[in-house]
């Protein structure tokens, strides 16, 4: 007992690997051990790592950040809201489903029932509109498994829809030929549901606390007999350095500034689960909501994570390498080892190597207050955003918000159709492109747009002109895109002037897809290009020349 207890000891304590990295939470590979190969859990070895030329080709995926946390409606991170006294979130749970120390997530989950969902109908449609791969959600913060987890009872064939829904989903993009991702979020469930240990400060209820240190024992004649609340909401800890502190949380996202250091088998539990994932459904894309890797820097979990991920892939493809995982926040050599994720955002400039932005058309879990008050993006935007990230050599996966019973509402479906009509036409200069001399010219282009921490600088590129132009190149043929329709029907490209010192090729012809060829002159003023008097659509003029 004594030795066992040692080892624990030096297990939790800071131990030394490859270079003199130290990890104060080692991972226990004795249920799921990190596949052995070309790669190791060191960044020296990941950055060996070459992103697959189809990353490179196919530009736009679509995700379902789909899961309980649908079921109320009320947005992203419910979950944890619902705990934050006189949050909107908190009001609406008390309301409809009652006070969270009698009624908490955990009784939500019963009501997420997926009743209506048709994964091969949603990604039969997610490929006619121009997807080329396809992400689900297969954890969020709240710490839900979204298929038969070998080590989560909290999933969704115990309990919930009844179903695999990662199996429905993988099977549905295998069939329609599409790309296949899943994105793992559990791994901060640790600080994230700490306002489940909180209590009213006022009211009726003051000093009650909220249901989240619940255990087993709790459970006797009630519907979760049987489940352990603390396998969900893992809130055996102290809490965070100022946790009652809303905010805290975004400061400590990447496991310092105070946050409760998580237990050795709290982040193996995270390591299995995402191995199960791996070695069961062969994801080609995998996705962490963190800054570089689960855990890091606490932790090497996220290092023997990419190793495995990365060997596994070239197990599965007779020794080449298709996988591509993201992180956020990289710094240059990390971006060797992983693809760059930017949230909500893009640089303003053209990356070496791909990337990748990722956006939602309304709220990342379904919000009925965006469905009524008209909140969504517009096609026209998610073109703007799609063909600025493409033309700085990146790709971009866009989340459609689904309801609790696996639908989307009619205005989604609107705008998801509005722009597949635009990539129809338009999807070649996207598709297969390469970024030209320069992704751009425009005001916007001109501007010095800061990224802000993971991105969130999107909103710079929705208001777009007909003056903000964007270029990629395939073969013969370059690519003008403006942001937006001229009122005057003319397009001056200033990039493609006479005197450019970007550009010095014979222009043969101009063309407007979807339309044909186009009058064209080079002047000193730029390539001044003649649209027809109609407007094609209520989205963008894609320009071709050939050269």
């Amino acid at each position: 007992m004594k030795s066992k207890v040692l080892l624990s000891a030096l297990m939790m304590s800071f131990s030394v690997i490859s270079l003199g990295q130290t990890y104060q939470v080692m991972v226990n590979e004795s249920d799921e051990p990190m596949m052995q190969g070309k790669f190791e859990p060191t960044w020296e070895s990941l950055e060996k790592y070459q992103v697959p030329e189809w990353f490179r080709n196919v530009k736009f995926g679509i995700w379902a950040h789909w899961g309980p946390q649908c079921v109320e409606g009320s947005g992203d991170w419910m979950a944890r809201s619902l705990y934050i006294e006189d949050s909107p979130e908190y009001k609406y749970h008390v309301e409809h489903y009652g006070h969270p120390s009698e009624f908490g997530f955990k009784d939500i989950i019963p009501l997420f029932k997926a009743e209506n969902w048709n994964p091969d109908k949603l990604v039969a449609f997610y490929k006619e509109i121009g997807a080329q791969y396809f992400f689900a959600l297969g954890n969020h913060h709240d710490n839900f498994d979204l298929w038969d987890s070998k080590y989560q009872k909290w999933n969704s064939v115990n309990m919930g829809p009844k179903q695999d829904i990662l199996a429905g989903w993988e099977k549905a993009a295998r069939k329609y030929g599409l790309y296949f991702g899943v994105s793992l979020h559990s791994d901060h469930a640790w600080s994230w549901y700490e306002p489940s240990q909180r209590h009213d400060t006022k009211g009726p209820k003051k000093g009650i606390p909220y249901d989240g240190k619940l255990t087993k024992e709790d459970g006797k004649g009630k519907w979760w007999e049987g489940y352990d609340p603390q396998e969900l909401y893992v809130q055996n800890h102290p809490l965070s350095e100022n946790s009652w502190d809303n905010g805290m949380i975004h400061s400590q996202w990447a496991w310092g500034n105070g946050v409760s250091v998580p237990s050795q088998n709290y982040v193996t539990n995270f390591y299995n689960r995402t191995l199960d994932v791996i070695n069961r459904y062969n994801p080609d894309l995998l996705y962490f909501d963190v800054t570089v890797l689960p855990f890091y820097p606490i932790s090497d979990a996220g290092l023997k994570i990419a190793s495995h991920f990365y060997n596994h892939s070239m197990k599965t493809h007779n020794g080449k390498l298709e996988a591509v995982l993201f992180g956020k926040i990289l710094d240059e050599n990390q971006r060797k080892a992983l693809v760059w994720d930017v949230e909500r955002g893009a640089p303003n400039e053209i990356i070496s190597q791909p990337w990748q932005s990722c956006s939602c058309i309304g709220g990342w879990h379904y919000n009925t207050s965006i469905y009524e008050n008209n909140s969504y993006k517009s096609a026209a935007n998610v073109v703007k955003l799609l063909v600025d990230i493409v033309s700085k050599n990146g790709n971009l996966l866009l989340s459609v918000p689904l309801r609790a019973d696996g639908t989307f509402d009619e205005k989604e479906e609107k705008i998801l159709k509005e722009f597949g009509a635009w990539m129809k036409i338009n999807s070649e200069a996207i598709y297969d492109s390469r970024p030209w001399k320069v992704f751009g010219e425009g005001p916007i282009a001109d501007s010095d747009i800061a990224l802000n921490a993971q991105g969130f600088n999107e909103g710079a590129y929705g208001v777009a002109t007909s003056k903000e132009i964007r270029f990629t190149q395939k073969g013969n043929n370059l690519y003008a895109v403006a942001l937006a329709w001229p009122e005057d029907g003319m397009i001056v490209i200033k990039s493609l002037s006479e005197s450019s010192r970007l550009f010095n090729e014979k222009i043969n012809e101009v063309e407007l897809l979807g339309y044909g060829k186009i009058d064209f002159i080079q002047t000193e003023k730029g390539l001044e290009v003649s649209l027809p008097e109609t407007n094609l659509n209520d989205i963008a003029p894609v320009i071709k020349i050939k050269l």
